[in-house]
């Protein structure tokens, strides 16, 4: 039997969702253990506590390993994206069976060990294991408090487990015996076990890694609640004014007064919306980009309300790289709207080069993606970090996306030409252009795109910062319904901002308005990358090219999804005021 691409599509989605759904787990996927069963200590990365993206393999220190081939083991896609490389620690742990105290192995210590223990020593450097799945901390060593020369090393490991039943339930770890660390000394590297009952249930065994007063503070709630009544005003405050100005203006225009002194008077005074509905329907310049950001937006802001709905039904927060992989996977999944969603607006707009509009939409932002993670990864590669991707790993990556985003999108695009692409416009376009006035600096496009992210901005900042937090300083973001209460206030701020920015423009008898529209809702991402730029000066302690460069890097791939995500909003949202208060006017 011979396998085609068109065959293995089909089974490497199934392969992918079953991935997605369920954590993996080579000898642990059932969590349940009968006496005296092989309880595996994976150890995983060490690195400088304050730069987390810089890890390393726990085995480039000179600590000491026992012989034989130990196993490896890989949990899925975003396992690895997320920089984890679990290894057997081959340490014998029976499942509720004491250690008192056990060697491991002796490190005979030389000038070079020595050195390389110090510097870690000295950058704070803090190490990841695993046991069942439930993770362990611990730092390496330490300086003398009294002499910040001298350095020592940890050599007994304290391992308390509780169970309940047959199911590991909590793990801790402590760091004991702190030995001085000299040439020419051997350090014996010790463990113990102690094994305790509890009541816990195993549902319930990853709420001691939630930090409960940090994400459900009063000021996080604070701030959802001042978001939602700022959604209450601005959408009341638009409402009212837009209706109340529009019914003006309608009345004006369809005013018929034979009386010459009037209409002289009119024509004098008239100026206004109405003025451009000859070119208001006008293609915009950029058409083909156009099109593919818009598309690719509003796949992001399905992507991300999809996402956001499978977090708070599935606990996506408990597996190790869960969160990127449903990323991954329903990014592929939802391809077909984007090619939907610029099809059709290509076709609308009188394009015919849809192949080329097609193919922007499809690769658009993961080439972007790749562009920035090609630097950084080989920013990783030359560090040595298990921050870099596997050949392997980006070979997946690309099969997801030529095989199962790249056709979803051209099946979205041919839909999209067909069923939504037929040019339905209020009003004809003229053939001759219409000269734009002059007018105050305050509405050219420029300025209402700039100010136009403020608002938006504004209801999201104080989530942004449990967010960055929660990613940058080792905390497990679990609270996705205020994500989504968020996520919802963001879109809907961000239509009411761009429909009075539209508004304003065209009342400057400037029809420009498509790519404004755009920009003055993807401007959000703009404050959000500079509120980046505080954050990391003033809430972290992180330091060194590799880490600056991977902060900076993530934040920049964040927020050119933020202000695609956005920008489509605001032109969607401004398209459908557009069409809705020209349809109500006599046009010539």
């Amino acid at each position: 039997m011979v396998l085609t691409a068109r065959s293995l599509a089909p089974l490497l989605l199934i392969l992918l969702v079953v991935a997605a759904a369920s954590p993996a787990s080579a000898s642990e996927s059932d969590h349940t253990y009968q006496n005296n069963d092989h309880v595996t200590l994976w150890v995983n990365k060490v690195g400088p506590y304050n730069n987390p993206q810089e890890t390393y393999n726990y085995y480039i220190l000179p600590f000491c390993q026992l012989p034989g081939n130990a196993a490896h083991k890989w949990g899925g896609l975003g396992e690895v994206l997320g920089g984890n490389q679990l290894v057997d620690s081959q340490i014998e742990i029976k499942f509720r069976k004491n250690v008192d105290k056990d060697s491991i192995c002796a490190i005979n210590l030389d000038a070079a060990k020595v050195k390389q223990f110090k510097d870690a020593v000295e950058s704070s450097y803090w190490f990841e294991f695993f046991i069942d799945d439930l993770p362990l901390w611990g730092f390496i060593g330490e300086t003398d408090k009294t002499n910040e020369n001298r350095h020592y090393l940890f050599t007994h490991k304290d391992i308390v487990v509780k169970y309940n039943g047959d199911q590991i339930i909590h793990v801790n770890l402590t760091q004991e015996s702190p030995k001085l660390l000299e040439a020419g000394k051997s350090l014996d590297m010790t463990y113990s076990v102690k094994w305790i009952e509890t009541d816990v249930k195993f549902a319930r065994r990853f709420d001691v890694y939630l930090d409960y007063p940090f994400f459900e503070h009063q000021i996080h709630w604070f701030s959802i609640f001042n978001s939602f009544m700022m959604v209450i005003f601005l959408t009341g405050l638009v409402s009212m004014i837009l209706m109340r100005t529009l019914r003006n203006d309608y009345a004006k225009y369809a005013r018929e007064d034979d009386d010459l002194e009037t209409l002289e008077r009119d024509a004098s005074e008239e100026s206004g919306w109405k003025l451009v509905h000859g070119d208001v329907f006008r293609p915009p310049c950029n058409l083909v980009l156009l099109s593919a950001v818009v598309g690719t937006g509003a796949q992001l802001a399905m992507l991300v309300l999809l996402v956001i709905l499978l977090a708070i039904i599935g606990m996506l927060y408990v597996g190790r790289g869960a969160i990127a992989t449903t990323f991954i996977v329903c990014y592929a999944l939802t391809s077909f709207i984007s090619g939907y969603v610029s099809g059709g607006l290509y076709s609308q707009n009188g394009g015919k080069s849809w192949i080329k509009s097609m193919i922007l939409a499809a690769s658009l932002f993961p080439f972007m993606c790749f562009g920035i993670g090609f630097i950084l990864n080989t920013i990783a590669i030359f560090y040595g970090s298990l921050a870099a991707i596997p050949f392997g790993t980006m070979v997946v990556v690309f099969i997801i996306w030529a095989f199962i985003s790249f056709p979803l999108a051209l099946l979205g695009t041919v839909v999209g030409r067909n069923w939504s692409g037929s040019p339905n416009n209020p009003c004809r376009v003229k053939t001759i252009p219409r000269l734009i006035p002059e007018k105050k600096w305050y509405l050219t496009p420029s300025i209402i795109s700039l100010m136009g992210g403020l608002l938006p901005f504004g209801s999201i900042f104080i989530e942004m910062y449990f967010v960055f937090t929660s990613f940058w300083n080792y905390k497990v973001y679990y609270v996705y319904g205020f994500m989504l209460l968020v996520f919802l206030i963001l879109i809907i701020v961000t239509m009411c901002v761009t429909i009075v920015g539209t508004y304003f423009l065209l009342n400057a008898e400037n029809y420009h308005w498509q790519w404004t529209s755009f920009f003055s809702a993807a401007s959000t991402a703009v404050y959000v990358y500079l509120y980046s730029v505080y954050y990391y000066y003033m809430k972290t302690k992180m330091s060194g090219f590799f880490q600056t460069s991977f902060y900076f890097g993530y934040t920049l791939m964040f927020c050119l999804g933020l202000g695609i995500l956005c920008g489509a909003v605001g032109y969607l949202g401004s398209t459908m005021f557009v069409r809705r208060i020209y349809r109500n006017i006599k046009c010539d």
